[in-house]
């Protein structure tokens, strides 16, 4: 089906993104495809909430995601199978960042989670919604609560 399987996950809720990432490694090796993994780090540098952060918050909140995304594929698929994983942090808008990753790498399926929305996501729309929206290439939606 794919050479590459994107997983995005959310790691500041890593006990919601369990199900996402081992459905995200099944169908990788099932379609004996390399695993992507990649989380969003928010742009608060243009903002005016930007100025409020150290000049160098993004590069060490850029160090942090990196090094919590690897941490959490161990944790969950193994250092084996973390080794083989290819990381990615990006920064931005979380639906924009993934459709972006997926497009460059030519990602063959995108694999997300999705959870019960609130009345905030019916006006702006949950991220899951806007990638399956955009997306040219499949999406598999992990659904939790």
């Amino acid at each position: 089906m794919s050479n590459i399987v994107l997983c995005a996950l959310d790691v500041s809720q890593p006990e919601h993104e369990k199900p996402v990432l081992l459905r995200a490694a099944q169908i990788a090796r099932l379609d004996g495809a390399r695993l992507d993994v990649m989380t969003v780090v928010p742009d608060f540098g243009a903002s005016v909430v930007g100025s409020y952060f150290s000049p160098d918050f993004h590069e060490k909140a850029i160090e942090k995601a990196q090094a919590d995304l690897s941490a959490y594929v161990t944790e969950v698929l193994g250092a084996e199978v973390d080794h083989e994983v290819r990381h990615i942090v990006a920064t931005g808008s979380v639906h924009e960042e993934v459709l972006r990753a997926a497009g460059a790498d030519k990602a063959g399926v995108i694999v997300i989670g999705s959870h019960r929305p609130t009345l905030r996501d019916y006006f702006l729309g949950p991220n899951a919604a806007q990638v399956v929206r955009h997306s040219t290439c499949s999406v598999f939606v992990v659904r939790g609560d």
